[in-house]
């Protein structure tokens, strides 16, 4: 880990830094997949995972039967957590329904909107080093919510063919319609571009490595809508005395598992609390499973000493992050000036991993400074809103002459000729 203290505002930039790659070659492969994919159908992406996922499959689906197993593998405990994350998770989201107003913007003239759904979503689920059904739930929960006719999920099978039977049964309590055995940059083809078994769809959504967000970015250009641009996972910890310093390295430790490119950053206005968080996040760090990937990604992060929690909010909104704890006694005060973050998290108790699987909120964020201008999955990202407008002859009174007037100054004959038509019918 990086350790800076008091940094200039110059010097934010720097701290801020995300880890980067060389995604030169990492575009052309991807490309090159995507139209094998494109092409191919089923039997390019069932190649492709022999190729990448190891695993020889005869077909992408998953069988009822391959449900009724996985029903049997999952503990009665995991079940019982599944159903009440979902529970919370749907409250969350069904707080958020759309009630659309008619407005009489002038005197004949009315417009409002109509929310409504996307028919057919696409769920990337990983699979890789951490199987992650929790977002199963938060990206199907919404989707059937919303009123979305059908929701594919694809996810990458083990080396004998089965899909992880948590992902499985999440996906029976949410609700997803069908399951295909497909991995990587192969699964965002064959959800854009649809194959003999898997359903093109219109928007993509889920999380994924590099590969799998360049393919996403590449087929939105063109092919099918996308939920955001993100990439590795991330979390800002902002710190002061009355933090429990345990919690925070425990915080910050719980993103460093994810992967070795994702980061995390401290923000700490006391120096005594920072060498506490340090000396306790290498105590835990001993103890992880999954302390390689962890000890790693450590290196991508910063711990910073500034000087009062005014330094602390103007660097954690330059940092944009992912995910932000706000550990502070005045943690009421410091959330009305969060401007840039995916979701908060306020207290020494809102751990993020209380988002992360059972508090309700969506964990599916945007990551690598895009909070600046997005936010994360909600029950809006499944819906479009559609825009009506009536006009009376009242109306055509009220807007005509402005409506001609504006068309013929912007040169557009025709425009203004459809509302010209219609002033003379009304004054005739």
């Amino acid at each position: 880990m990086n350790i800076i203290k008091y940094p200039t505002k110059e010097q934010y930039a720097a701290i801020c830094e995300r880890p980067h790659l060389d995604v030169s070659q990492l575009n052309a492969t991807v490309a090159s997949v995507l139209a094998d994919v494109k092409t191919g159908g089923d039997s390019a992406v069932i190649a492709y995972e022999e190729k990448f996922d190891k695993v020889n499959l005869t077909q992408l689906s998953v069988t009822e039967a391959e449900m009724q197993e996985a029903e049997n593998l999952v503990s009665k405990e995991l079940m019982d957590a599944l159903v009440l994350a979902h529970k919370n998770i749907a409250a969350f989201h069904e707080s958020q329904k759309f009630s659309g107003k008619k407005v009489k913007t002038a005197p004949g003239v009315v417009c409002w909107q109509k929310s409504v759904a996307i028919e057919k979503v696409g769920l990337y689920i990983p699979g890789g080093t951490a199987p992650l059904f929790s977002t199963v739930l938060m990206l199907a929960t919404p989707a059937k919510i919303a009123g979305c006719k059908e929701i594919v999920l694809c996810t990458p099978p083990n080396r004998e063919g089965k899909v992880n039977p948590a992902i499985l049964m999440a996906a029976k309590v949410a609700g997803v319609s069908k399951i295909f055995k497909a991995g990587g940059v192969q699964a965002i083809g064959a959800m854009a571009y649809g194959t003999e078994s898997v359903p093109k769809v219109y928007k993509i959504f889920g999380p994924g490595n590099q590969y799998v967000m360049a393919a996403k970015q590449q087929v939105s250009l063109h092919d099918v809508a996308i939920d955001m641009p993100a990439g590795p996972s991330e979390v800002c910890v902002i710190a002061d005395e009355t933090c429990n310093p345990a919690f925070v390295a425990a915080d910050l430790l719980s993103q460093a598992e994810h992967g070795i490119d994702s980061q995390v950053i401290l923000i700490s206005t006391s120096e005594d609390v920072l060498n506490k968080v340090v000396a306790e996040t290498e105590s835990q760090l001993a103890k992880l499973p999954r302390h390689e990937i962890a000890e790693k990604t450590l290196l991508n992060s910063q711990y910073v000493l500034v000087k009062d929690t005014e330094e602390a909010m103007a660097l954690s909104n330059a940092y944009a992050p992912e995910h932000l704890i706000i550990a502070t006694s005045d943690y009421e005060n410091l959330a009305e000036k969060v401007i840039n973050a995916g979701s908060v998290f306020l207290g020494n108790y809102a751990c993020e991993s209380a988002g992360d699987y059972a508090s309700g909120t969506n964990h599916t964020l945007p990551t690598h400074g895009y909070a600046l201008a997005y936010n994360g999955v909600n029950l809006d990202s499944y819906n479009r809103k559609v825009t009506f407008q009536h006009l009376t002859e009242e109306g055509v009174h009220s807007i005509g002459n402005a409506v001609v007037c504006m068309a013929e100054n912007e040169q557009l004959e025709a425009h203004a000729n459809a509302m010209r038509l219609r002033v003379k019918a009304v004054e005739a």
